[in-house]
């Protein structure tokens, strides 16, 4: 059986005030583009680049279901969720670079 690795993630901006949720197959090399902005769109418009939560799936159907239900959270939801794991809202990225 495949192994299969998908993520949902947050970013914020240097502030800590925008949030974005996206999902992924490759969070190691989804999060570089965001930061060397790679992409046009919401991420390099707000500079969006620091990771600060992150869940792992095998399933891309429950990582889209997750994402989904992360992004018609409210704001405070998504705060609550990173704080309790991330309470200092310390960058994640030099954990997952591969």
């Amino acid at each position: 059986m495949w192994n299969h690795n998908y993520y949902i993630y947050i970013l914020t901006n240097h502030t800590n005030t925008v949030l974005y949720t996206g999902v992924t197959n490759d969070l190691s090399r989804r999060i570089y583009e965001h930061k060397n902005k790679l992409t046009k769109g919401f991420t390099s418009k707000y500079n969006t680049n620091k990771l600060v939560y992150f869940e792992h799936f095998s399933n891309i159907n429950n990582a889209i279901a997750r994402e989904k239900q992360i992004k018609a959270g409210s704001r405070k939801k998504k705060i609550d969720l990173i704080e309790k794991e991330n309470r200092q809202w310390l960058d994640l990225y030099d954990s997952i670079k591969e």
